[in-house]
């Protein structure tokens, strides 16, 4: 009776069941993947963000498969206020990423076609690629001394096999907060020229710098390889309110539409036709969407103390740590922690971690890391919690 999509009857994970038993025992967790920034503390004001949703013509259905003039307009300001150009003809609204990746995965591929995905990475989008009928094919990020987590581009290249139609970046990256190079964006713009690819950038970390990393950091929206600069392939760049303003529940996303004019003209076109079949964005939003970019600027600020701040706590922790390290983040919400002794076997130490310390962290599992050994730990939990549930953590890897 299912299609084949996905397999639907999968058992949880051993340490989902366990995190489900020690929650329905009612015994506490210090959650240190806690990344939603509506149960964080960060998100914006309630009473300005009812103002904002209040906005006048909220009651009227206004629909507009590319998005409203007035919400397409409040993306581009906000690109250029990072002092990037974009054209508001070239945004197109979507309700949520996930939407966006999937009118893309329509738009570039038919079903048993292939889309390249970055390992390690976040696990939803090989899942969101396989519910459009299309297979993610994994290549490589290699960790370099000096340089942290790269895109192997020569491997990348050898996975560009006949059925793949587009690449999917993701800078910064999670969970290992990497952020492409100029260099490699103009390199990756001429391989998948050559190939007849298209490029997926998904920069919704992007206003979210780690220590010494530039501010801000550098779009994709505004040229894949550099300022002012179509590429020579067609780019779709993705981000949304969920990150950008801390806004996960208010559902408003956008693609930046970008490469050569001629197919991006079309590119645009059909994803009209795509988001017309859906129209999915409300109007509230739409309508709100200046007003919910301007309160982003304080949301957003207190994110990244709060970053900062765990970052700059943990770093000092793990200076002295014999059995790991902390990894260098460029951007994004999340720490990672290689450990050298004791969590080789991840989930059971997780596990262990969890049953006798009550913290909860990812396993390096579960974003494909290339060995075990590694711990992410989401860097927008709360201080006070971030900092008991990581001393816990530091003792048992000590």
């Amino acid at each position: 009776m299912l299609s084949r999509r996905l397999a639907w009857d999968l058992p949880p994970n051993r340490l989902s069941a366990a995190l489900a038993a020690r929650r329905a025992a009612g015994l506490p967790i210090i959650d240190l993947t806690e990344a939603n920034p509506t149960r964080a503390g960060v998100a914006p004001d309630a009473a300005a963000l009812r103002a904002a949703l209040a906005a006048p013509g909220a009651q009227r259905y206004l629909p507009d498969p590319l998005g409203l003039p007035v919400a397409r307009a409040a993306v581009a300001d906000y690109y250029a206020a990072r002092g990037d150009q974009v054209d508001p003809a070239h945004v197109v609204l979507a309700a949520g990423t996930s939407d966006a990746y999937g009118w893309l995965c329509k738009l570039l591929a038919d079903p048993g076609d292939e889309i390249l995905i970055p390992a390690p990475s976040y696990p939803l989008l090989p899942l969101l690629a396989q519910l459009e009928g299309v297979r993610p094919v994994p290549y490589p990020l290699t960790w370099r001394e000096g340089a942290g987590w790269r895109p192997d581009l020569a491997a990348l290249a050898d996975a560009a096999g006949p059925r793949v139609r587009a690449v999917v970046v993701v800078s910064p990256h999670n969970p290992t907060g990497a952020v492409l190079s100029a260099q490699e964006r103009a390199a990756l713009d001429r391989l998948c020229a050559a190939r007849g690819l298209a490029v997926i950038v998904d920069e919704v970390f992007l206003d979210y710098p780690g220590a010494g990393a530039p501010d801000p950091l550098p779009s994709a929206a505004a040229g894949l390889s550099g300022p002012g600069l179509p590429g020579e392939t067609p780019a779709f760049t993705l981000s949304g309110l969920s990150k950008v303003a801390a806004l996960p529940q208010v559902k408003l996303s956008w693609v930046v539409c970008g490469g050569p004019v001629a197919r991006r003209r079309r590119a645009v076109a059909a994803l009209e036709q795509i988001a017309d079949a859906y129209l999915s964005v409300g109007t509230p939003v739409q309508l709100a969407a200046p007003a919910l970019l301007a309160l982003a600027n304080d949301a957003r600020q207190r994110i990244r103390a709060r970053l900062n701040e765990n970052e700059s706590w943990l770093r000092a922790r793990c200076a002295a740590l014999d059995a790991g390290r902390l990894l260098p983040r460029a951007g994004g919400w999340y720490a990672v922690i290689e450990a050298w002794n004791g969590a080789d076997d991840e989930e059971e130490w997780c596990l262990a971690l969890l049953a006798e310390d009550g913290v909860l962290v990812h396993p390096g599992y579960f974003y494909d890391f290339p060995r075990r050994g590694y711990l992410a730990l989401s860097l927008l939990t709360p201080p006070s919690a971030f900092r008991s549930g990581a001393e816990r953590l530091l003792r048992r890897l000590a």
